[in-house]
């Protein structure tokens, strides 16, 4: 590797060469801090600022579908909380400057959300953006954001908003580049979603100027400042041929010499279950039930749920659907249930642990109940996981629970490095096991998973992340029972391939990703997939892994 050459993660598949142009830069505070002549103008000022950010966001969401629907729908309600509002008004009280009072409103709720930890610290990151839109909007300027020349372009960041990245149109932009950000940020979804070639968790990104030409490659993480001609023809062309291949890939995944490994897609929401069901898949891996649950007062009724739930079953008629049950609690807290104070909520009461409560007991009856009820209205082959399992003992009680209610396969998340540790004998208890890497990994190196500057511990390919998927599959080999992977692990093909080789027997991921998976696996024999995972488990690290298997090809 040249010393010009740069190197991050590789989250989204693809190649692409274009001159960068950067994403431009936040509006710059006034020095003026206050106060207002008129506190009372200056909140209605604010508030209309805030309004005009939840507007523009509200209108791109509704133009959006997928995953940046969901996103920009979400963010669109920030700016809305009253809450924040008060924020403002009390720093107006104190003698700030409208500016000022806005920058400070978002700023408590940032650390607010930091402290927090987990999926709530990964919005913490978003309200930067939705303030520097604020304060734009306030003062007249242009909002920050994505940059518009008139010719494709890389775009290059420090980070990504996901209202930036949900905006992206792919017909402009080539791929993305930014200096932070990890494999399970926004970015990384949603580039995935979008099929851009994308590298994050890459520093000496923030060399790059405007116009500098570069060579993408998001499988390997590499990018390549002003690459020569014939560089760009040979990644450009082998590109072309794998385009070529995975518009050709169809039916069940199959290496080359016939073992079959069942890809699945993940599914999170109900905006996303038409896309989901048309990809050619053999069903659903992972249908996270949250969205039911978050951001409502009432926990929803037992027909809510079967109507929902319904709704996959019918879309997946004849396929399989492996249901997770809610994983709430801690850092994605319900409304309607009193969860109390946690000193550290990464490691607290979610997932199945909700259930030793007597209203998480009632919600996971009801959720049983109405999964079995629409079950018996479909012919979709319906299976139960629960989240967060740590030991036999729950992963047995979890399975006899479902037995109970009617629904005959119970299985359990492997997302805990004790559960991996004892999966012979977690599997004694249950029909099967799905691993779910991010967690997994972040348990397991002791990183929170959504920050950045730990993301070359939060990669998939960690050796330490696959030795414990390894002792997960050699026990479902053992029992004969599956034991899948339905983290972002699954969605890379070529970790795929290790994965299988570790002996994995389903792969679960974003719809977008299942042609590239299928494609990759179809090129290599189980013995190939073998000795790449061989290769990846003698590793030191994650970077080195991936140079070993990518040499392997």
């Amino acid at each position: 590797m040249t010393a010009r050459e740069m190197t991050g993660i590789g989250v989204s598949p693809g190649a692409a060469a274009a001159p960068v142009a950067r994403l431009a830069p936040p509006p710059a505070m006034p020095d003026d801090t206050g106060p207002e002549p008129d506190p009372d103008t200056a909140l209605a000022d604010a508030k209309a600022a805030l309004e005009t950010v939840a507007a523009d966001l509200e209108d791109r969401a509704e133009r959006a579908e997928g995953p940046a629907a969901e996103v920009l729908f979400a963010l669109s309600m920030m700016p809305r909380d009253p809450a924040l509002a008060g924020r403002v008004a009390k720093g107006l009280s104190d003698g700030r400057s409208t500016p000022h009072a806005i920058a400070e409103g978002f700023a408590f709720f940032r650390s607010a959300l930091e402290a927090a930890g987990g999926y709530l610290a990964e919005r913490a990151a978003d309200l930067d953006d939705l303030r520097d839109r604020a304060i734009a909007a306030l003062l007249g300027l242009p909002m920050p954001g994505l940059p518009d020349p008139d010719h494709r372009f890389v775009l290059v960041a420090r980070d990504l908003a996901p209202a930036d990245t949900a905006a992206l149109d792919p017909a402009k932009v080539a791929a993305i580049v930014t200096e932070q950000g990890g494999p399970t940020s926004h970015t990384a979804i949603l580039a995935k979603s979008m099929g851009l070639p994308a590298v994050v968790a890459c520093p000496a990104a923030a060399a790059l100027a405007d116009g500098t030409e570069v060579l993408v490659d998001g499988r390997t993480g590499l990018v390549v400042p002003d690459p020569d001609s014939g560089r760009v023809r040979r990644v450009l062309d082998a590109e072309s041929k794998r385009t070529a291949a995975l518009a050709a890939s169809r039916g069940p995944g199959r290496t080359a010499d016939g073992h079959a490994v069942q890809l699945l897609v993940n599914l999170g929401s109900p905006a996303d279950l038409a896309g989901a069901a048309a990809v050619d898949s053999e069903g659903v891996g992972l249908f996270r039930t949250e969205f039911l649950f978050l951001d409502r007062e009432t926990a929803p009724t037992v027909d809510e749920q079967a109507e929902s739930y319904g709704q996959v079953f019918a879309a997946f008629s004849g396929r399989k659907v492996v249901v997770r049950t809610l994983d709430a609690g801690a850092d994605k807290p319900l409304a309607f249930v009193d969860h109390g104070e946690e000193p550290n909520p990464a490691l607290g009461v979610r997932g199945i642990r909700l259930a030793r409560t007597d209203a998480g007991a009632s919600l996971l009856n009801d959720q049983l109940t109405a999964i079995a009820a629409a079950a018996a209205q479909h012919s979709a082959e319906v299976w139960v996981m629960a989240p967060m399992v740590a030991t036999p003992g729950e992963a047995a009680a979890f399975a006899d629970h479902c037995r109970a209610h009617g629904l005959p396969t119970a299985g359990t998340m492997i997302e805990v490095p004790a559960a991996a540790l004892r999966a012979s004998r977690v599997l004694d208890g249950c029909d099967f096991a799905s691993l779910g890497t991010n967690d997994l990994g972040q348990y397991t190196l002791a990183a929170d998973r959504m920050n950045g500057a730990l993301a070359d511990l939060l990669d998939p390919w960690q050796p330490a992340l696959l030795d414990l998927v390894s002792l997960a599959a050699e026990a479902g080999r053992e029992a004969e029972k599956p034991v899948g992977v339905c983290g972002e692990a699954a969605s890379d093909p070529l970790l795929a391939c290790v994965l299988v080789g570790i002996g994995v027997t389903s792969l679960s991921m974003a719809p977008s990703a299942v042609a590239a998976v299928r494609a990759e696996l179809a090129t290599k024999t189980l013995a190939d997939c073998a000795a790449m995972a061989a290769e990846a488990l003698n590793a030191n690290d994650a970077a080195e892994a991936r140079r070993l298997v990518a040499a392997f090809q």
